[in-house]
């Protein structure tokens, strides 16, 4: 068991420690508190796809700082001499050192991984992170950034009736996730390639089947830009991989809003987009995924962007950024005056409150709808309920009526029972293949008994 881990190795560091007299009651429970801290993140990390490197804080500070989103239960001392314990008794080594430069305000964290001696003690433990790690809830899940030389960062404010109506709606949306299981159902050897895709792709984290909870972070200071949720492990995933995603070991359907942003730019100011397709229009059909990279960009910013964003590849495109943006400007010509006036963020506000709607709604009856930016998954059963709600929640927000696209899966990983309901195969321990998945799904359900 993790808990008995966990006492195991703070006994072997209090032991280990050349302290003139034990720690005090308060004290000791701090100091084992930042030891199972400091293994819960490496266990987590450890088992992720790819595995990567844990961080810590070790700046005083930091743990005094904007207690709204610290827990309390942290001190800087303790955390510190856990972690030095946890580097002396040879369990985590270093593998960059945090910085901080003044001059520039440039900072990182102190970065580290666990030695082959605890990967053994890790490797000896039963079931997963998952499941033997109680999520807290009780973390804040409302956080206000904003830009400050040059960098986003988290700010204090004080709670107002909206911010307390975000935190309450977004608890039950999050009880109702802990409740169910959202898994990938991919063969066992296929978990090595889904590392590789992500560690080629700076942008996206490792994927933590532990990270079964969001939060909902707000922008530019302001309760009204921004608002979208994060944090959920499904997010990561790369789009080919989330025809695989199952809950409650079920197969599930994928609904996105066609052309988010463009149709909430005609709609919000009462102009009329036309049946081309927003994107398509601007190079007649090709490059589709640059000019959408480029329009969201152009949406989001308050300068005119006149050099190309960093994210932006344009290769393999015969123009300049430059003749791209004015492309865009030309094809969009009832809303050119909008772009570059950082319009996006108070859309994406928008948008955050129709997925807010349509995750509320279905969490209130206990079913599931994993948000991904401008889609939703759910079980293909609540195909057409999920449907139902996403324009039911779009026509609220805009009095206008938005096209869906379903993702059709012609190759699904799923047999039909008698009534025509999707069901995954059922599948036994025998099933090498998937042993993985079916190991997960059978600890969810005995977590649950």
């Amino acid at each position: 068991m993790f808990e008995e881990l966990v006492k195991e190795i703070t006994k072997e560091l209090e032991v280990q420690e050349s302290r003139g007299r034990a720690r005090s009651g308060d004290a000791k429970n701090s100091f084992e508190y930042a030891v199972r801290f400091i293994l819960t993140s490496l266990w987590r990390d450890s088992i992720s796809y790819p595995p990567c490197e844990s961080s810590i804080n070790l700046r005083n500070g930091y743990y005094s700082e904007l207690p709204r989103y610290r827990d309390n239960k942290l001190t800087y001392r303790q955390v510190k001499a856990a972690f030095d314990a946890l580097i002396n008794c040879r369990f985590i080594e270093i593998t960059k050192k945090g910085y901080y430069m003044r001059q520039t305000g440039q900072s990182g964290l102190t970065k580290f991984i666990p030695t082959d001696r605890l990967l053994d003690r890790f490797e000896s433990l039963e079931g997963h992170p998952a499941f033997k790690i109680k999520a807290n809830l009780n973390e804040e899940t409302i956080i206000l950034r904003d830009k400050i030389d040059g960098k986003n960062v988290d700010i204090h404010y004080d709670d107002i009736r909206k911010t307390n109506r975000f935190r309450s709606n977004l608890k039950i949306i999050n009880d109702c996730l802990i409740g169910h299981w959202a898994d990938l159902r991919i063969r066992n050897t296929e978990f090595s390639h889904l590392a590789k895709r992500i560690s080629q792709h700076s942008d996206k984290e490792p994927v933590d089947l532990s990270r079964r909870t969001l939060v909902r972070i707000f922008a530019n200071g302001s309760f009204e830009e921004g608002g979208r949720f994060y944090r959920g492990w499904w997010q990561n995933v790369p789009s080919e991989y989330r025809k695989f995603i199952t809950i409650d070991e079920k197969v599930t359907t994928e609904y996105d809003f066609s052309q988010l942003s463009p149709h909430m730019l005609y709609f919000a100011y009462n102009k009329d987009m036309g049946q081309e397709d927003a994107y398509d229009r601007v190079l007649d059909g090709q490059h589709r995924k640059i000019v959408k990279q480029a329009f969201n960009a152009m949406v989001q910013s308050k300068t005119p962007l006149n050099l190309k964003p960093n994210k932006i590849d344009l290769g393999g495109l015969e123009m300049s950024w430059k003749d791209l943006r004015q492309q865009i400007l030309d094809s969009h010509k009832p809303i050119s005056h909008l772009f570059f006036t950082g319009v996006g963020n108070k859309l994406q506000f928008k948008d955050s409150c129709i997925a807010e709607s349509v995750m509320l709604q279905f969490a209130n009856q206990n079913q599931v709808a994993l948000p991904i930016h401008d889609s939703f998954i759910m079980q293909e059963g609540y195909a057409g309920h999920l449907e139902e709600a996403m324009r039911r929640a779009f026509y609220d927000e805009f009095e206008a009526d938005i096209p869906l696209k379903q993702e059709v899966i012609t190759e699904r990983i799923a047999l039909f029972d008698e009534g025509g309901n999707p069901r995954i195969k059922e599948v036994t321990a025998d099933d090498k293949e998937h042993s993985q998945w079916y190991d997960r799904n059978t600890m969810w359900l005995y977590s649950k008994a």
